[in-house]
């Protein structure tokens, strides 16, 4: 290979690498409730059992942003609590976060990559008290990989996200606190 060629090659995975941010960010809430220990008083599982009021089918259009997309749809169909059920489709961007430590105070690192193209293999998670907790799986051809949804995520060709919606009255503001424990 000749020396404009090796050099054109490298430019390339230099602009290439270049695209994805990668931001840590330490998800403290108070040093007491990061130390918190176990408590007997909380199980180690609980349960809550619900029929779905309703099935939500949500649509996207290319170019749309995914996240704002489905706060825009909980908030005009008025759900509050609901199940992820499923997700499918593609984008043509994307951000979200993972959690990349084992102790108190959790640490999330942010990838965002605005040329970054997926499939979206699935969509779960859960709207609690009205508030979004998405979960993806997406695949490029190299990879599978998936964490949690953040804003600046956008469709390429289209995304379906189905949420089944529980009664109001269903309890589930202690899914998704950290410090009950």
């Amino acid at each position: 290979m000749n020396h404009k060629a090796t050099l054109i090659i490298f430019l390339f995975a230099i602009s290439a690498a270049a695209q994805l941010k990668k931001t840590e960010v330490v998800k403290a809430t108070t040093p007491a409730q990061d130390a918190k220990p176990l408590s007997a008083s909380v199980p180690d599982s609980v349960a809550v059992s619900a029929k779905f009021d309703r099935v939500v089918i949500v649509r996207f259009k290319h170019q749309a942003y995914l996240l704002a997309g489905l706060e825009k749809q909980v908030k005009e169909q008025g759900i509050k609590n609901a199940v992820i059920l499923n997700g499918v489709g593609s984008v043509m961007s994307t951000h979200y976060h993972v959690v990349t430590n084992r102790s108190f105070p959790s640490k999330n690192t942010y990838l965002e990559d605005a040329t970054k193209s997926a499939d979206i293999l699935n969509v779960s998670g859960f709207v609690i008290d009205g508030k979004l907790h998405p979960h993806f799986t997406m695949a490029d051809p190299d990879r599978a990989f998936g964490g949690h949804l953040e804003a600046g995520t956008r469709v390429f060709t289209f995304a379906i996200v189905t949420l089944g919606v529980l009664p109001d009255g269903v309890a589930l503001s202690r899914f998704d606190d950290k410090t009950w424990r």
